[in-house]
């Protein structure tokens, strides 16, 4: 049943995690391999005879106190030939000292039982203890508790976060390590660090099958392990492909020169719709390249009676000296003119490329105090962590009520998009959002902007700009290498190039952009649905071989 199904756990959510785990449980409960009646059953007395050895040659406490062996009732079930034990009379620990030296630990990490993780050659904090043989090692304190690994040769026991286990000759090394890495067996702690609790666990039985039969649970889970690793390789491989697959039938779209070709392009993908976007990371490349499509022009068709771009900005200029000269508002600042290079791509017609400042008003927030603020009532505030990528963080920060008058200037507006300006982006995207209605009036703090559209620029087609991964590149490239904290000045938002369509063209291209956005969310839940199930059906089938 679980070579017959390995495709099913193997797709699934996590899957090949869980296979490996269940590799693991059915190797130390008997069931991966026959069982064969000639052989002998573990014996209980050499047990006991290791233990005393290792206490006369001085490699345990000499005050240890040896249990008396007896089986437990912690298995229900054991095949011909087991034995039940407590753990302490087959694992002997010995945790590391704080007297610490600095040296390497050479050892040969399971790294089928968990890839990624490696130990051989790594620098570490050594105690003064030392031991030559074979041992585990065990990880007893972090995010890779309760994980065990082979230490041979001649090394030293870890102070702190790991215990070393000198392997009885009543069980192979191999196959004690199968032992410890059953995510079953621990017994941890909660709380933000977790560690095991050695102590308790040991009390819990071990199952030990005869020597032979060790060897052969030991070579079937490797085999098993190998090919875990060449489905989570062929997964990788076809997330890859799949991935670059996506890639390259979406830029067909962008590279389009005309919406006739747009639509010749989007036809001949659509038919393959259900083969491309059958993950979630395929359906955010849809909806980016929808965004890439939006600001350039493609989206939508252009009406020639709309009003070209060039003559808003006129009025926009008129309006603006009218009022200079009747003293209502400031001179303002003229902005550089846009050099060839910051135009990132060909414009449609009535098209025009400008200065966000040109087109926005940009606000920079007040340095309020740190005592200033609260987590349990007043006006709400916009901090940097309250920008996130493409979507606004809800805190529970306030600023005292008394602010309400006094700080009008710094108050966040409907439509506002937030900017930081402090790491202003990861590696994924720009921290930009829309400023939710719950936070209007909001009192924005210190290295936040607060993007205001004016009456030429739809804010939601400023979004989609600014949520480009070539405006990333813009900014990334002011920072990287500089070995400076990514720190964002007012002009460097107001000096941004973005395009401006003509007024009307932009309420259809903000309102497509919404349409095909929603789509784009249903279609990741009823992926999320689907892999629910899915995961789901693999769970029930994992249940039922480990019940089996």
């Amino acid at each position: 049943m679980l070579l017959s199904n390995l495709n099913l756990l193997a797709t699934s959510p996590g899957g090949v995690a869980r296979l490996r785990e269940l590799i693991l449980t059915l190797a130390v409960q008997g069931k991966l391999v026959p069982q064969d009646s000639s052989e002998l059953s573990a014996d209980t007395s050499r047990i006991t005879s290791a233990v005393e050895r290792l206490i006369e040659e001085g490699k345990v406490p000499r005050s240890r106190t040896l249990e008396r062996v007896e089986l437990t009732e912690d298995i229900d079930c054991l095949p011909n030939g087991w034995i039940s034990i407590v753990g302490s009379n087959v694992f002997v620990p010995r945790s590391g000292n704080s007297k610490l030296i600095k040296g390497k630990l050479f050892s040969e990490p399971a790294d089928h039982l968990f890839p990624g993780f490696s130990a051989s050659g790594q620098d570490v904090w050594l105690a003064d203890f030392e031991y030559e043989g074979t041992a585990l090692v065990l990880s007893a304190v972090g995010a890779r508790c309760g994980k065990a690994f082979l230490a041979t040769g001649k090394w030293s026991s870890i102070a702190n976060t790991h215990i070393i286990w000198p392997v009885l000759d009543v069980v192979m090394p191999e196959y004690a390590m199968l032992l410890l890495n059953n995510e079953s067996y621990w017994i941890r702690s909660g709380g933000a660090q977790p560690f095991v609790k050695v102590t308790e666990t040991l009390q819990r039985a071990v199952c030990l099958p005869p020597l032979t039969e060790q060897s052969r649970i030991v070579t079937r889970v490797e085999e098993l392990m190998h090919l875990c690793d060449a489905l989570e390789a062929k997964g990788q491989l076809e997330a890859t492909q799949h991935a670059q697959l996506v890639s390259t039938l979406l830029a067909t779209l962008t590279e389009s020169e005309t919406p006739t070709q747009l639509a010749d392009n989007w036809q001949r993908i659509a038919t393959h719709f259900d083969l491309l976007l059958d993950r979630p990371e395929a359906v955010d490349a849809l909806e980016q390249n929808i965004l890439q499509l939006a600001v350039r022009g493609l989206l939508v068709p252009q009406d020639p009676q709309d009003e070209p771009a060039s003559e808003l900005l006129k009025k926009i200029r008129a309006e603006k000296d009218k009022l200079i000269a009747e003293g209502k508002i400031k001179r303002d600042k003229l902005l550089p003119s846009i050099a060839e290079h910051e135009q990132l791509f060909m414009l449609p017609t009535g098209w025009e490329w400008v200065r966000l400042g040109d087109v926005s008003k940009v606000i920079s927030g007040y340095a309020f105090s740190s005592e200033d603020f609260s987590a349990e009532s007043g006006i709400r505030a916009i901090k940097i962590t309250n920008a996130g990528v493409g979507e606004f963080h809800v805190t529970d920060d306030y600023l005292p009520p008394s602010f309400a008058e006094g700080f009008n200037s710094f108050k966040a507006a409907k439509h506002d998009l937030i900017l930081a300006l402090t790491r202003p982006y990861v590696s994924d995207g720009l921290k930009i959002s829309r400023c939710p209605t719950s936070y209007e009036g909001a009192l924005i703090n210190q290295r936040v902007a607060a993007i205001r559209c004016g009456s030429s620029i739809d804010c939601e087609f400023a979004f989609a700009y600014m949520q480009l991964p070539e405006v990333l590149s813009i900014y990334q490239n002011r920072f990287n290498g500089s070995g400076l904290q990514p720190n964002l000045k007012v002009s460097d938002v107001t000096e941004l190039a973005l395009p401006l369509p003509p007024i009307a063209e932009q309420s259809r291209i903000v309102t497509r952009v919404a349409q095909l956005r929603r789509l784009c969310a249903e279609l990741r839940q009823r992926l999320a649905a689907s892999q629910s199930t899915q995961a789901q059906l693999a769970q029930a089938l994992t249940d039922e071989v480990a019940a089996t």
